[in-house]
């Protein structure tokens, strides 16, 4: 196994772990983050949509979806076709966001403390790089 991609496995392992402690004070995990996130910068979204920007399977982000319509956090609207359908952040969503997106930015800020504005872009354009 090359070592980076494990390096890349163990440290991605980390950051989710982390994240996820403070995405706990919310009642979120860091796929939920993913996905609420995600609509709230595209303003709004098919199901389709979602999953393909993610690169997760349908039947993930349907499951998740569903369960942040349960605690509040999204809604979904009847699509042009009614086959597909909307989904945007509900009202109450809309209002606690900006708590929860802090928290995140506080988080990603404190991680990557250690690296200068120069060593995050080359990162940034070394990844990008592998993605090929």
């Amino acid at each position: 196994m090359n070592i980076i991609f494990h390096e890349i496995f163990q440290t991605t392992r980390q950051f989710t772990n982390n994240l996820n402690t403070v995405l706990k004070d919310y009642g979120l995990y860091n796929s939920q983050w993913s996905i609420l996130f995600t609509v709230h910068q595209h303003k709004k979204m098919t199901l389709t949509e979602i999953w393909k920007y993610l690169n997760v399977e349908a039947p993930t982000v349907t499951r998740t979806v569903t369960r942040l319509e349960q605690l509040g956090w999204l809604v979904r609207h009847d699509g042009e076709d009614r086959r597909s359908k909307i989904v945007t952040l509900s009202e109450e969503g809309l209002k606690k966001y900006p708590a929860v997106e802090a928290a995140v930015i506080q988080f990603e800020n404190s991680s990557a403390k250690g690296l200068t504005i120069e060593e995050q872009q080359m990162f940034l354009s070394l990844l990008r790089k592998l993605k090929g």
